[in-house]
Order: C-alpha cells, then structure tokens, then sequence
C-alpha cells in the first residue's frame, strides 16, 4: 500500500500498545471476551475503543465502532489504519457490521492488523475482508 504525502506514516507499535491497552478497560461480563481496537486517522491521532456490553443483549458495542467514534468526536475523518486485538488462538476480526463501519471512513487498501496478546497475527486490507463493498462512493451522484 502506498501512501500519500497527506497521511500520516503507520506505527504499528503505537496501535497495537493502544488497543492492547484498551482491550485491558474492556467491559465484557456477559461474553468476557474483551476486544481492543485501536484506528489511526487522517489526522495522525491514534484513537482507542473497546468492547462495551449490555445486559440487554445485544445493544453493546464493539471495540471498532469505539474507535470510530473517537475518532469522530476528536475530529478525524479518514481511517489510515486498523488494528484490532483479541485472546484466543483464532483471528479476532471485525464483525460484518465493523467492516461496514470500517469502509464508511476508510479506503480499500487501508490497513487492517490483527493481534493477539504477542502481536500482530495477520494483515489484511480492508478490500480483502469486505469484498465488492457498498460505500459512501455508492451514493454520489
């Protein structure tokens, strides 16, 4: 992937320590299956999100969609990166409705890092785990 002069150069060590750290404040009781994520953006801001559950199942949020909110709120607008940490020995990637989320502020070639506790396991981009998407792109006229 290359990137151009205006984004920011991608720290995978930065977004891994974040969403680790993140993963950590995670609020799972129900599934205790804590989630990470950890987006940088446009802006060269990297903004945290964890997985947030409630008891009236499912209306809690996953770390991505944190992340994304954050990242909203604190004024980016693009998605240059992704990293999203999970336990366990299989992949943690995100949910279809992450990926959806996801390909709202982000390109088909951004970077999308998977890890587990000892690092990144695996890179896709996003065109890979969201083939042919509908995006914003859809709906210009």
């Amino acid at each position: 992937m290359s990137q151009s002069q205006s984004q920011p150069e991608i720290d995978f060590d930065a977004l891994f320590a974040t969403a680790a750290a993140a993963q950590r404040r995670a609020y799972a009781p129900y599934s205790r299956f804590n989630v990470g994520a950890a987006i940088l953006a446009d802006d060269g801001v990297v903004y945290p999100g964890c997985n947030v559950e409630n008891a009236a199942y499912p209306s809690g949020t996953c770390a991505e969609q944190g992340a994304i909110s954050a990242m909203i709120a604190g004024g980016g607008r693009r998605i240059v990166a992704v990293l999203v940490i999970g336990d366990g020995e299989v992949l943690v990637t995100p949910c279809g409705a992450c990926r959806q989320r996801i390909r709202e502020f982000a390109a088909s070639q951004t970077p999308v890092a998977i890890a587990g506790p000892g690092g990144i396991r695996q890179m896709f981009s996003l065109e890979e785990l969201l083939p042919a998407s509908f995006g914003p792109d859809n709906l210009r006229l």
